[in-house]
């Protein structure tokens, strides 16, 4: 029997062509684990609406982690058209199943880190490395909205919010509210994660993002929490800052970031400001963590346009692999894994179309395999 089970879900577009890579290195590696097939995305809503069906969260339910390609989300209208016909007008609205399955599952730490690979010509800077901690559960992504607004939450904001003209002004139809909800123990969580992180990693100081200034319930919630739990870490530095101000700081001085820590949709923007400055997304590696699972994933989309052309980066989902061998446990194979990706890339002889070269998905994967 393999030491670990592993929830296999490619997704939609790219995800098979970026897995397909990812499997190369983790069989060169020789991880002992069995690798089993999940659905998800795109394609099973259209056929079944349901982007995350039943039996993929029963799989979920019983392994070790889970690698997971992209998805394609659609805006509502464009969803319903491409539904199957007997499933149209049944009410259905496309949900993304990753934001679905973080919930779900409570996998309320995003790890993201960025670093930048010497010898990588897409880098922004060679000294960077920045570790992004997202709430990855609450905030924006809570997925309580309304449009149109019903009449009895008109009434009840009226009566207990600052008054705000367009409640009157405005029919309720042609007003949409989506409902930014933010949790003490949300809060707490992953603020204490990125503390235990800058901790255990000997990392200098944790910045907290936030636009406490002008969203004050939630975000002066989250910086207030910020602040406390910081006594507990006396060790580690903390500052904070806007997160408009801090897309400009990152690029200017990007060398005085550490740890970022911040709400869902900040921590999604920031990560992706990150990613950019150390190659793009084909070098943006993630993973959803909870204590009981761990589903890792490029943080790019399924680019459907070159589904099945084996051209994109594997790069990112090599590295969300080797994130979910050290969250198992499997510290020196995903060291080792990293060795190599940091030498193919140092290198250069293998460089996919991103980063000037013409060398296809599983040309970067077998090259990286080859280093291990």
């Amino acid at each position: 029997m393999a030491k670990y089970k592993l929830a296999w879900l490619p997704g939609d577009g790219i995800g098979v062509d970026v897995l397909d890579a990812t499997q190369i290195v983790l069989k060169r590696i020789a991880l002992d684990a069995e690798y089993i097939p999940g659905d998800i995305g795109w394609e099973f809503w259209c056929r079944e609406g349901e982007a995350l069906p039943q039996r993929t969260i029963d799989l979920l339910r019983n392994v070790d982690a889970a690698m997971f390609g992209a998805i394609t989300s659609k805006p509502v209208k464009a969803a319903e058209a491409e539904l199957v016909p007997e499933l149209r007008g049944q009410g259905l609205v496309y949900r993304s199943p990753i934001v679905r399955m973080r919930q779900m599952f409570d996998l309320y730490i995003c790890l993201r880190p960025c670093k930048a690979y010497p010898g990588n010509p897409l880098n922004y800077r060679d000294d960077i490395d920045l570790v992004v901690f997202r709430e990855n559960t609450e905030d924006l992504y809570s997925g309580v909205e309304f449009n149109p607004v019903p009449a009895e939450l008109a009434e009840v904001l009226l009566k207990l919010s600052k008054p705000f003209a367009a409640f009157r002004e405005y029919p309720l139809d042609q007003l949409a509210i989506s409902s930014k909800i933010v949790t003490r123990k949300g809060s707490e969580r992953i603020i204490r994660a990125a503390f235990e992180f800058a901790r255990q990693h000997h990392r200098r100081k944790v910045t907290v993002i936030h636009k406490a200034n002008v969203v004050r319930a939630t975000e002066g919630m989250f910086l207030d929490i910020a602040r406390e739990v910081h006594q507990d870490f006396p060790e580690i530095e903390m500052d904070d800052a806007n997160v408009d101000a801090i897309c400009m700081w990152l690029l200017k001085n990007p060398g005085n970031y550490d740890v970022l820590v911040a709400t869902n949709m900040f921590g999604d923007i920031i990560s992706d400001l990150a990613a950019q400055m150390v190659g793009g997304l084909g070098f943006g590696c993630s993973g959803n963590i909870s204590e009981n699972l761990g589903v890792f994933e490029p943080s790019h989309g399924s680019a459907p346009k070159y589904a099945g052309q084996y051209k994109v980066n594997p790069i990112a989902t090599i590295l969300s692999a080797r994130m979910m061998l050290d969250w198992l446990g499997e510290t020196d194979k995903a060291a080792a894994i990293e060795r190599a990706v940091a030498a193919v890339i140092q290198e250069g002889q293998i460089r996919t179309y991103d980063m000037g070269g013409s060398h296809s998905t599983l040309e970067m994967g077998e090259a990286i395999a080859a280093k291990l």
